[in-house]
């Protein structure tokens, strides 16, 4: 794998964790706050998220990638960082619909990378 898709991915990784957070974050621990400290502190942390997210898709269409594959790399690796912060973060069950669900996504972009 060139080095260039391995700084993708680990950039598109970092972002998406920040992203997650600020999405999904304020709901463990904002909960009581009024919605506006929330959506103030989700847009902070997502302003990290930026610094990550950018870069990714730079390294990556400069390699050669399209912006379909880009977001496909993105929305795969979406999944998998929400579904480990909803387990061990969120203290939520994934379930046997869940899993067929994020399968059938991953089978998606399985169409976006085989070239045809």
């Amino acid at each position: 794998m060139p080095t260039s898709t391995l700084w993708t991915i680990g950039l598109l990784v970092l972002s998406n964790v920040f992203m997650t957070f600020a999405w999904y974050g304020h709901l463990k621990h904002l909960e009581r706050s009024p919605l506006w400290i929330a959506i103030a502190v989700s847009w902070g942390i997502a302003s990290f998220e930026y610094c990550f997210q950018v870069p990714a898709n730079r390294i990556g269409h400069d390699a050669g990638m399209s912006t379909a594959q880009l977001k496909t790399i993105q929305e795969v690796i979406t999944l998998a960082v929400f579904a480990l912060f909803a387990v061990f973060y969120l203290k939520e069950s994934l379930h046997w619909n869940h899993a067929v669900g994020f399968g059938l996504v991953a089978l998606g972009a399985a169409f976006i990378f085989k070239p045809w």
